[in-house]
This record gives C-alpha cells, structure tokens and sequence, in this order.
C-alpha cells in the first residue's frame, strides 16, 4: 500500500460521499499538508455524540500531518443556518454566539489535538465586507441556483417563508473556504449544498476548488431520527460519566455497530472482529455495548470515571441495586418532604410542573413501591427514591 493509498483508507472510513476522490488523491500527491476545514455555527452551547462523528474525521486528518481548521461561526451564527429547516431560524445575538463558542473550545480539545488545530472565527474576514462586497458576493450565485437546495425549494412549493437572508448563508460559508484557501471542507450530509457553493466560489474566484468530505448524521438514542437536542435523544460530551454510560447502554444491538464505527477508535479489521463474535455467541451483546460505553465515557471524563460508570450501572441494572453516585438530598417533614418539593430540590427535575407530569405517568417509585400522590408527604425516615430508569436519590426526611 502506497502513502495515498494508506491515507485514503483512513479518510474514507465511514465517509458519507467524497468530491472527489481524484482530485483528492492529486492534493495529496504533492506532498503538502493538506488545509481542512470544518465550520461550527455555536447555536448551542453543548456538543453531542453527533457532533463528533466529523470531529474524529478531523483527527484523522491530524494524524496524517494536515492542517485542521476548526471554524467558528460567529458571523454566520447570527444569521443562522437553514440547513434541514422547515421555517427560518431566529438569528443569535451576539453575546450567545461568544458565549456558545467559548463552550464548543472548550470541548472540541477532547478530540482534537490543540497543536495541530488552527481555531479561526468566521467575523474576522466577513465582518470587513461592506455593502459592496455582500453585492459583489451575492451576484456570484444565482437564485435559481439557491432553489435547487432541497429545504428552500420544499418550502417555496408548500409557500413557508424564505427570508432573503437565509440565501447569504451559504455565499458566507462558500466565502470561508475562499479567505482560508482550504483543501478539503467537511460537514454532515445535511451540509452538500453548502460544501458545493464554497468550492464553487473558489473556482469564481481564481482558487483551486476544495474537495468535499460529507459524513452521515449519527442516529440518537431512539435509533430513528439524528441526534439532537431538541429531539432528547442525544448523548453530550459534558454529560455525567453515569448518564454517558447508561444513554450509551440504551442504544439497540443493532444501533451498536453504526456507533462503533463511526465513533470508536477501534479498527474496521477489530470491529468486524467483534462482531462475529456476538453473532457467533462468544461475546454477549451487553459485553460489546459495556465496552463501546466505557470508551466514550474515558474518551471524554477518564478511566477511572468509566471504571466506576460500568460499576454504578450494573448496580442498578443487573444487582438491583443503587448506584454508588447516587445524590443524597434531606429535608423536613410537611411540604418540602411531598414527592415534587424533594424532587425539584434535589435536582431530579428542572420544576414541580415536571415533577407532578412524571409522577402521573407513574416514573416515580419509593423503596421499590410506585407512587402515583404527588400530594401526600412521606413521613419521617429515609427512602430510596427512583424517578425513570436511571435517576436515583437517597432521601432522608427528619
């Protein structure tokens, strides 16, 4: 296997598309690190599992001496992308955008490696562009051109609004690649359009077009649509060890193997491995899930913090215990001791509205007894309380 070829086989691992590989294959050729970019708009201030399935394709390329460009879209972030949007999406203000990506930096050194990463923020170039610069930038593209895209051209047939600013996105994501002169741009698959407009803006502008990297959009927890937050069945990076593990463990057999491989750092040749071995009865499913959950767990708190995940959750789930980390909480008999004063106070819901919802669904147990009277107060004593599957609290009442 040549240089390329090895290189390839890393790049091309769990690649959605590629544009294209060619081309790619004649940027490597030269022998020149490769610049690599990656646009990250901070609407949120928390990162996901979904997030990182580009994240590790970045580290990829850091591992073969590229450069990675980890962009933060702090001028397109006050726009907002509308990517997969059926309505347009309400722009940040500009303290939520620093806010957020003060975040994502904190978090993105989890994967990648600081001394080989080159963090640049988008308002540095596009907040120079004065009026005659946004003209001269939008006449580049078309509006017919803009209509191919699949979410503006749905929402003009089924007549949802398309404010004329959302068209500016993807001309400042193209106009990106151009003041960074980059090789190869990475995104999800939700991302083609945008990708294409940048590398077609480098050809307008005398450059030579990036090649294109797209990567699927990991499934959540549910096993259907992506992971989302909006959608609550994500898995974050800043989460509790416990809560890593346990949402990890929730994932179906099937869902299991689209996880490994795009977010271990096992081999192909070592996850095929693995997988023969469940399907041929000498590694129990649970055994191959414990293990993907103690990676991500020790990928982004410690060993030691998935030793002791791995430990609290078959606690819980296979002794029929409590797990070890389980939050204490004490409180007085009367008001503060009814099932939705202690829960709120513990921290076990965000507000007794919650509370009173789940209990009527009937998530909430007492030493092992479902209680459905948000109303009643429990008596002086100490309780284990259980609210779901996986939120636990020792409570005492005086």
């Amino acid at each position: 296997m040549t240089d390329i070829d090895r290189q390839m086989a890393l790049i091309k691992r769990g690649v959605a598309e590629l544009i294209d590989e060619g081309e790619l294959r004649k940027k490597l050729a030269r022998g020149v690190p490769l610049r690599v970019k990656v646009g990250f708009d901070p609407t949120a201030p928390d990162l996901h599992l979904g997030h990182t399935v580009v994240m590790h394709k970045m580290r990829h390329f850091q591992e073969l001496g590229h450069t990675v460009i980890f962009l933060i879209g702090d001028f397109t972030g006050r726009i907002g992308d509308p990517s997969g949007r059926s309505e347009t999406r309400p722009p940040l203000t500009e303290e939520q955008v620093l806010a957020n990506a003060e975040t994502y930096k904190k978090q993105v050194f989890k994967i990648l490696d600081p001394k080989k990463t080159q963090v640049e923020f988008n308002s540095r170039w596009l907040s120079k562009l004065d009026a005659t610069g946004f003209i001269k930038l939008a006449s580049s593209y078309t509006v017919a051109r803009m209509m191919e895209r699949d979410d503006f051209e749905k929402r003009f047939r089924e007549q949802r609004p398309i404010s004329i600013h959302e068209f500016l996105y993807p001309l400042c994501q193209g106009f990106d690649s151009v003041s960074l002169k980059t090789d190869v741009e990475m995104g999800g698959t939700d991302q083609k359009f945008n990708l294409l407009v940048g590398r077609n803006l480098q050809a307008h502008y005398g450059q030579e077009s990036q090649c294109i990297l797209t990567m699927p959009l990991l499934e959540g927890t549910d096993g259907v649509r992506k992971m989302s937050k909006s959608y609550g069945n994500y898995i974050g990076i800043d989460e509790p060890p416990a809560e890593i593990f346990g949402k990890v463990m929730g994932v179906s057999d099937e869902l299991m193997w689209r996880y490994y491989e795009l977010l271990s750092a096992k081999s192909l040749e070592e996850i095929a491995a693995l997988k023969r071995d469940v399907a041929e009865g000498r590694v129990h499913p649970k055994a191959a899930k414990e293990a993907l959950a103690h990676e991500m767990v020790s990928r982004y708190h410690s060993g030691k913090d998935a030793d002791e995940a791995r430990q609290g959750f078959n606690a819980v789930f296979a002794d029929g215990g409590v797990p070890a980390d389980a939050p204490s909480h004490s409180c007085q008999h009367g008001e503060d001791s009814t099932p939705p004063a202690f829960l709120e106070a513990a921290g076990l819901v965000k507000s007794r509205g919650e509370a009173k919802r789940l209990i009527k669904e009937g998530a909430l147990s007492v030493d092992g007894q479902r209680c459905d009277d948000a109303l009643a107060p429990l008596p002086a004593g100490d309780y284990v309380i259980k609210l779901g599957k996986k939120r636990f609290l020792k409570l005492n009442v005086r």
